[in-house]
């Protein structure tokens, strides 16, 4: 098994929109080891939610060669891409995007209903598990409204660790939230790589939030202008 988890040559993304192109991503290149903690920065419009969801499999460059986790997915079909994004990416966004009627039980396992193979009590212990490890086990009941900003963010953490992905992808992850649950947060992601290696790639405007990952990717005008550790 490669030691990349992400290794992107020549991305380039071009939406049509009219008869106008924009070209999102020019020729960006990058590589990222498994286990490492990386931040994308840039300022807006830059190309850093165009990439983040192309390395998320959540969409497709327009052309370029792209390997996750040492499969290659630039040409994969639509039902290829969930299948691999299911596999090896778990997703943690700034607005939590939890079922607001649903426990955070039930969000955590709702990934996990799409998984075969499973029972329901499996499902549960799983859900319980993932919601133990971010240190909400006393909260397995509770709806969304009833938790704090940082607490349905733990709930998403936990929802994105149930398959076991290869690689987490937090899109301003304390966005939301104030400083000092923006830090927990941070501690909760942080912890996850140490304990469990998780690849922890966070797209942030934030340098406090930066300053904690080992690396920094700077991208601007669709391409990286900067990579620091």
């Amino acid at each position: 098994m490669t030691d990349l988890v992400v290794e992107a040559k020549d991305l380039r993304k071009i939406y049509v929109m009219g008869d106008m192109e924009v070209h999102a991503l020019r020729g960006l290149n990058i590589e990222i080891a498994r286990g490492e903690v990386i931040s994308i920065m840039g300022p807006s419009g830059s190309g850093k939610s165009t990439l983040m969801n192309t390395l998320g499999c959540l969409d497709r460059p327009t052309s370029g060669e792209y390997y996750l986790d040492g499969e290659e997915v630039a040409n994969l079909t639509d039902d290829q891409l969930a299948d691999i994004r299911n596999r090896k990416v778990g997703f943690v966004f700034q607005s939590f995007n939890l079922l607001p009627r649903a426990t955070a039980l039930a969000n955590v396992e709702l990934p996990l209903r799409y998984k075969g193979g499973i029972t329901p009590k499996q499902r549960r212990e799983m859900a319980e598990n993932a919601l133990e490890s971010v240190g909400l086990g006393d909260r397995i009941k509770h709806r969304p409204n009833e938790l704090s900003g940082g607490q349905q963010q733990r709930v998403a953490i936990a929802r994105s660790l149930i398959n076991d992905p290869s690689i987490i992808m937090a899109d301003e992850p304390t966005g939301n939230l104030d400083t000092k649950s923006g830090d927990e947060i941070m501690e909760v992601l942080l912890k996850l790589n140490q304990d469990k290696g998780t690849t922890l790639i966070i797209v942030t405007h934030d340098p406090e939030v930066a300053a904690h990952t080992d690396r920094i990717v700077m991208i601007r005008d669709g391409v990286v202008v900067e990579d620091k550790k």
